[in-house]
């Protein structure tokens, strides 16, 4: 943080000025001459009450920004100031490498860098902080539960888990997060902007994280295995989900008829047969299903898709069970079997039909 000499407040010609000050929180308008001091709201306020801050005055048409850089972008329809050009009158400090250290803001600079991994920074306290990852250093602990962290914003940062603390605050919907990278993440959803683009595609994600599990379905990368029978998955979700055949794990169950389900999602699909409900309409009849395959299984009847073919035969099908059936005309397969005589037949149906001879009920 730069050092501040106390000086009267006609008295301070002698501290060394920023020269971009539309980028510092205390600097001159150019058309009126005041000095437009930003944050009428303290840090500690502001999280104390929970409440976003609309603290950003205009001085010229009384709007009121949510955000200091929402004003600056603003105050340039005023006085047509290029948003790089130098100001008489900016930030102050009270050493010239106090001021050096604070233009690389503006400048991009970052002299120091890491010998280890060669990323770069703006200050020579940030790159020491950075070294302690690579030295395994970890000087702070969470008094909590005992974990070990290398910088103390982490330290800082983990701690909200134990105390719940959420002082990020989306000034949109009024939404709660602990990190600010998160709320940043979370304000693209009312943006819609999604900064990271598929090379192979083009198709766009708001994260980083989403884009790369995506680009898995270009690479067929599948990085997440299974320890016990060794098939491996794109996505971390599947393969937890793939374990549970293993374990036998069944925890979400129905409160209608206490059936068990792997996922969540199988027992919400599960539930519409007590709900009744269907969600997926079809636009060209109407018709309603309580799943999305049966939805796009339905549209093949007007469309005539028919994506299922048989390589011995050539001929094709709406559905994959249609081809299923249809293949054990070549294999001569038949594995449904009548309990009372032992004949066996290649469909279901037709295995219902013969049991009426022993039942001698009528189909």
């Amino acid at each position: 943080t730069p050092l501040k000499k106390k000086k009267k407040k006609n008295d301070d010609e002698s501290l060394l000025c920023c020269q971009y000050a539309h980028l510092c929180v205390r600097f001159k308008c150019i058309t009126t001459g005041d000095l437009v001091e930003t944050f009428s709201t303290s840090r500690e306020q502001q999280q104390g009450d929970h409440r976003p801050k609309r603290s950003h005055h205009c001085p010229h048409c009384e709007e009121v920004f949510p955000f200091l850089s929402g004003l600056k972008i603003h105050l340039q329809i005023h006085t047509g100031d290029n948003p790089y050009s130098p100001s008489d009158y900016g930030k102050r400090f009270t050493t010239s490498h106090s001021l050096t250290v604070h233009q690389s803001v503006h400048s991009g600079e970052k002299p120091y860098s890491c010998s280890d991994c060669g990323k770069s920074f703006s200050r020579l306290s940030h790159l020491k902080r950075h070294q302690s990852i690579h030295k395994g250093e970890k000087p702070y602990s969470c008094s909590d539960c005992g974990e070990s962290f290398a910088q103390l914003g982490t330290l800082k940062k983990h701690q909200r888990i134990h105390t719940g603390e959420k002082p990020y605050f989306c000034s949109d919907c009024g939404k709660n997060f602990s990190r600010l990278d998160t709320l940043k993440t979370h304000e693209r959803i009312h943006t819609g902007e999604k900064l990271y683009s598929c090379s192979h595609c083009g198709k766009c994600f708001t994260t980083s994280t989403e884009l790369k599990v995506h680009q898995r379905t270009h690479t067929g990368e599948k990085p997440y295995s299974c320890s016990d029978c060794g098939v491996s998955f794109s996505r971390l979700g599947h393969l937890k989900t793939h374990e549970s055949i293993h374990t036998g794990e069944k925890p979400y169950y129905c409160s209608d008829c206490v059936k068990f389900f792997t996922t969540s999602t199988e027992l919400k699909v599960h539930q519409r047969t007590h709900t009744g409900e269907k969600p997926y309409s079809c636009s060209d009849c109407g018709a309603s299903f309580s799943q999305l395959g049966n939805l796009k299984t339905h549209e093949r009847i007007h469309t005539g898709e028919k994506p299922y073919y048989c390589s011995d035969c050539g001929k094709c099908f709406k559905t994959s069970t249609g081809l299923k059936v249809h293949q054990r005309t070549h294999t001569g397969e038949k594995p449904y079997t009548c309990s009372h005589c032992g004949v066996s037949f290649s469909r279901l149906g037709h295995l219902k039909t013969h049991e009426h001879i022993h039942t001698r009920e009528k189909p």
